[in-house]
């Protein structure tokens, strides 16, 4: 039998990042994260300022700012027209909320190794079986491991995924559905420099974003997620990389000229999903535990971090870290906030899955009405940070 007072289940890189963010605050954090599959993770996340404040406090962003691509525009352009080719842009500057960036680009490749090297500064306990299970009690809570540990904590965050094991044997119910969209993963060279702008491209099918990453090889380069139906996502990944190249160029109605991929792709599933409940006595979810959402606006890991540092808060000075009023704080304080995200992104890709004609012109007039409104414009944009 182990014990702590704050127990971490989930290795991936809100748990990790839980884990510092505590440790560092003074708290004493045991971790359990198995190990992750063989491969690299080719993805790229877009970190928010408030996510970066998270994980400099955690005493992690220094580790992983190298890497980093500023996001100093967001530009959303709207293509869903007959013919192939921009309708609308609309260009969201960050100078205009703040006199930082929105954020910053990472690969994760950057981010994992950041926060494992803070874990390991920190000391902090790590054990590599899987959670299976779970039992509450009036002052403590314990978790069982696949290898047969069980360890006693004060509180356990659940940040153990979408198909979480702790949230399941906590019986906290959850809704899911489906999109039937895939997205595609990749990084691509580009001959016009990105210059900081994240594009994200409406037309039909679902979003198609190009996120800035650091050049490569001497060459302007952007990370790709192309949300598409499933079956036309397993098409293009068939393809040949000159063909999906070239296919990839027109779909971007060659807005950064002749793309050309670099490195491997990967293909991910879309869903939404949201708990109905974020706790259990003595039990927290956080990250895909109490929310998973399409990867558009940069909202997915920064929702994950917005819930780390409203536990953070709550436990400052806290002499009990599972009491049922801190719990419950946290539930009124996040549920909310998921509440209208979800909602929000669910919404945003659903009008960019339309096919009818008539829905993709109610989105460009949408689109142009927030954009060109300059109040509701710079609201959107503190909301989108969080702000």
């Amino acid at each position: 039998m182990e014990e702590t007072d704050i127990l971490i289940a989930g290795g991936g890189i809100a748990g990790m990042t839980a884990a510092c963010r505590l440790a560092s605050a003074g708290h004493r954090v045991a971790l359990v994260a198995p190990p992750v599959p063989d491969g690299p993770d080719l993805r790229t996340t877009a970190i928010l300022q408030p996510g970066i404040d998270t994980l400099t406090r955690a005493g992690a962003w220094a580790g992983m700012a190298g890497a980093a691509s500023a996001l100093n525009v967001m530009r959303l352009v709207d293509a869903g027209g007959v013919e192939r080719r921009p309708r609308e842009n609309a260009d969201f500057r960050a100078g205009e909320v703040s006199d930082r960036p929105f954020g910053m680009n990472v690969p994760n490749t950057a981010i994992r190794p950041a926060l494992e090297a803070r874990i390991a500064e920190l000391g902090i306990p790590h054990f590599q079986s899987p959670a299976t299970g779970t039992v509450g009690r009036t002052r403590e809570r314990i978790v069982r491991l696949a290898d047969g540990t069980q360890i006693t904590a004060d509180l356990v965050l659940a940040a153990d995924g979408r198909d979480s094991t702790l949230r399941e044997a906590a019986r906290l119910p959850v809704r899911r559905w489906h999109y039937g969209q895939k997205a595609l993963v990749f990084a691509v060279h580009h001959d016009r420099p990105h210059e900081g702008v994240s594009t994200e491209i409406h037309r039909t099918g679902g979003p198609l974003t190009l996120v800035p990453m650091p050049d490569r090889d001497g060459r302007p380069t952007s990370s790709v997620v192309w949300m598409t139906p499933g079956r036309r996502a397993v098409e293009l990944n068939a393809m040949s990389d000159a063909d999906i190249s070239a296919e990839l160029t027109q779909e971007t109605m060659h807005i950064f000229g002749p793309l050309e991929i670099t490195g491997d792709r990967a293909l991910w599933p879309i869903i939404g999903q949201m708990a109905l409940r974020l706790t259990a006595p003595r039990l927290a979810l956080i990250a895909e535990a109490a929310h998973v959402i399409p990867p558009i606006g940069a909202q997915g890991l920064n929702m994950s971090l917005a819930d780390i540092e409203c536990i953070a808060d709550l436990l400052e000075g806290a002499s009990d870290p599972g009491a049922d009023q801190i719990l419950a704080r946290y539930e009124t304080k996040r549920m909310p906030d998921i509440a209208m995200r979800v909602a929000g992104v669910d919404a945003l890709n659903r009008f960019a899955q339309a096919e009818a004609q008539p829905l993709r012109d109610l989105r460009r007039v949408g689109l142009k009405a927030i954009y060109e409104i300059t109040p509701i414009r710079r609201a959107a944009m503190r909301l989108g940070l969080g702000l």
